[in-house]
């Protein structure tokens, strides 16, 4: 049997409905963000860069694409001896009827059998569809110092956006005192970012239990968070101070892009002491024409820009052709924009053509448009 200190779980089998056609045949997880990475990037290079060599990644929905990326953990410098990245999908067991993950906590759950392999003393549940970067290890290391049953990283948030999150009441030293699931009058401003340490034996405990009861909805917000306050374990906050973003809808997704052309961001993709790794793909240097006219992007390898682009961030393998313009957008990977186009607050799915002198999105309009189709002139 190994012996595991910490075990990290990413939870990235849920659909992403509000993507809408981004994630029609990928998993949220999977959709790429920033030009070469994908948003599974972020926890797994948190991991690699917290010391963390054991991962479990959770898949469910479409999970052909993102099981096949994952399964590569050289990417993030995951492939060492007792260590690596593990694809855990549902799965048939003996004498059980194979069931999908009916929720986060039952997607532990079913995994038992994997954690106990491994007899970790600590187990750090993470979602898979966030950008951040996170140390871990200074978490682990706050749950060491607070004796703690479960901690929490939380987050500030504006107290008007409160109700759309999990918010902690805490005491002053921070212990949670109270949970509560997007309360109508949030108590406080502390919000739950999703990212959990457990002790593992007093969480196993509380997962066979879970697992039994059929009125429970078997996740950790709504079942496993409020037993442990019930039977008043200790649970503490960790106040989190960094970049932060739940990227589940169109325009979260663009904003964070556009977080990246900012001078004073703290979403700095460059920063040598805390990389994020992704699939080193094999694609020509960037070229930039005679006639084009390029003002604060962020370009990824293999783009070609013969037009105008202005705030945008720029996929690899992406293309501009002569006379289009791309403003405040974000061009995914493989897209092409040809000649004489306007793409204008725009995401511009992979793989996508915008035809000769076609118009897509509006300075003024209030959402961001997604092209997820060839467009073309009516």
């Amino acid at each position: 049997m190994r012996s595991n200190n910490i075990v990290a779980m990413i939870l990235a089998g849920g659909r992403g409905t509000r993507l809408f056609e981004l994630t029609k045949k990928v998993a949220k997880p999977a959709v790429h963000f920033g030009g070469k990475y994908r948003i599974i990037d972020f926890p797994l290079s948190n991991c690699a860069n917290s010391d963390i060599t054991t991962v479990g990644v959770l898949t469910q929905y479409e999970s052909i694409l993102l099981n096949a990326y994952v399964a590569k953990d050289p990417n993030w410098g995951l492939d060492v001896k007792d260590g690596g990245v593990f694809v855990l999908t549902p799965r048939e067991k003996d004498q059980e009827n194979f069931e999908v993950y009916q929720g986060t906590a039952d997607a532990i759950t079913q995994n038992i059998d994997y954690l106990d392999s491994l007899d970790p003393e600590y187990v750090l549940i993470l979602s898979g569809d966030h950008i951040y970067k996170m140390n871990y290890a200074t978490m682990l290391a706050y749950h060491k110092i607070k004796n703690a049953d479960a901690t929490i990283a939380v987050l500030e948030v504006p107290l008007r956006e409160a109700s759309r999150f999990g918010i902690m009441n805490t005491n002053k030293q921070d212990r949670i005192i109270e949970f509560e699931e997007k309360p109508a009058k949030p108590k406080s401003n502390l919000a739950s970012m999703g990212i959990y340490i457990f002790s593992y034996k007093t969480l196993r405990k509380y997962l066979v239990a879970d697992a039994k009861d059929s009125n429970s909805h078997h996740d950790f917000g709504k079942d496993i968070i409020p037993q442990y306050l019930k039977d008043k374990k200790q649970i503490y906050a960790y106040r989190f101070k960094g970049y932060w973003k739940d990227v589940g809808t169109v325009d979260s997704l663009w904003e964070a892009n556009m977080d990246l052309l900012d001078d004073n961001s703290e979403l700095d993709l460059a920063d040598p002491n805390w990389k994020i790794y992704t699939e080193d793909i094999n694609a020509l240097p960037q070229y930039i024409g005679p006639e084009a006219h390029v003002e604060n992007c962020y370009i990824t390898q293999g783009s070609i820009i013969l037009g105008t682009a202005k705030n945008s961030v720029l996929g690899t393998n992406c293309s501009i052709g002569k006379g289009a313009k791309v403003i405040d957008s974000v061009i995914m990977p493989g897209a092409k924009i040809k000649d004489n186009a306007t793409v204008i607050r725009c995401i511009v799915a992979d793989g996508v053509t915008v035809e000769e002198g076609v118009k897509c999105g509006s300075k003024d309009s209030e959402h961001i448009t997604l092209v997820a189709k060839r467009a073309v002139k009516e």
